[in-house]
């Protein structure tokens, strides 16, 4: 790990962001030329001593699923996200997937979606950044690691995964994961993650195993989503997507018809939201 080129690097872009470009307020006393560390620290939901201890040379070697968020939260392109894993003595070989990264034009619509539900999604599932309106509806899913990061395997595995979802659509939800899921071992090939995660899926879920041997194939994810949250209730919200097809990544925005019960309800979620 090369600390003095690290900081240098990590001082460099922090400076060269500006609080405009993650939908921060600049507000009327601003000095710092860029962002502040504290306002990286946050992006990259990580302790601003950690971070500022790292910008000053003298923090511990960052894992690399802290890199990774090192790299969204200043919004870095691939190269660079590529450069901040080489300084901090990830090499190539060892470093996760170029596929995790999010590239810097979706993080800034991401940024500037604050009050609405929405995350970015991996080719396999895996939820790659939320906004904040998104972990209060869903919950924190950027938290989970290995096979778990995936939305699709936490389904046939982890029941708290289902509770936000109306029962009634718990069995269409299951086929179009498992439909979805096969399409990705066709396109990716047998070596893939999606390969194996079918490979554990099938040895640890009989519901899963039971849909993958029915081939059912080109179902398609429902834009209305039927939502039961435990502090809002019911919500039903219509789900558009963004694709990237250089990143193989979607971004999914959720909201509510203006003047809806779940308008508002949506509403009030952004304000619980802002205590999270």
């Amino acid at each position: 790990m090369d600390r003095g080129a690290l900081s240098d690097f990590l001082r460099s872009r922090r400076q060269a962001l500006q609080p405009e470009d993650v939908g921060i307020s600049r507000g009327p006393r601003r000095r710092t030329a860029g962002l502040r560390r504290e306002e990286v620290a946050a992006l990259a939901q990580m302790s601003p001593d950690y971070y500022a201890r790292l910008e000053r040379g003298t923090g511990p070697q960052p894992s690399e699923q802290m890199a990774a968020a090192i790299a969204r939260g200043l919004r870095l392109t691939l190269a660079e996200r590529d450069h901040l894993f080489l300084l901090i003595g990830h090499g190539v070989e060892r470093r996760v997937a170029r596929g995790d990264h999010v590239s810097p034009g979706l993080m800034r619509v991401l940024d500037r979606l604050d009050d609405t539900p929405a995350q970015v999604m991996g080719a396999i599932g895996e939820t790659l950044a939320q906004t904040r309106v998104a972990r209060a509806l869903f919950g924190d899913q950027t938290r989970f690691t290995g096979p778990a990061r995936s939305a699709v395997y936490r389904w046939f595995t982890d029941p708290a995964e289902r509770q936000v979802y109306v029962v009634d659509d718990h069995e269409l939800h299951g086929r179009t994961y498992t439909s979805k899921l096969r399409q990705a071992v066709a396109e990716s090939g047998p070596r893939s993650l999606a390969a194996t995660m079918v490979a554990e899926l099938k040895a640890g879920s009989p519901e899963f195993a039971s849909l993958w041997a029915d081939q059912e194939v080109g179902l398609s994810y429902s834009s209305e989503k039927r939502l039961e949250h435990h502090e809002v209730g019911r919500l039903d919200l219509y789900c558009q997507t963004l694709l990237d097809p250089d990143q193989g990544q979607t971004l999914l925005i959720f909201t509510a018809t203006p003047g809806s019960e779940s308008a508002s309800k949506l509403a009030l979620l952004s304000v619980v939201a802002a205590s999270i």
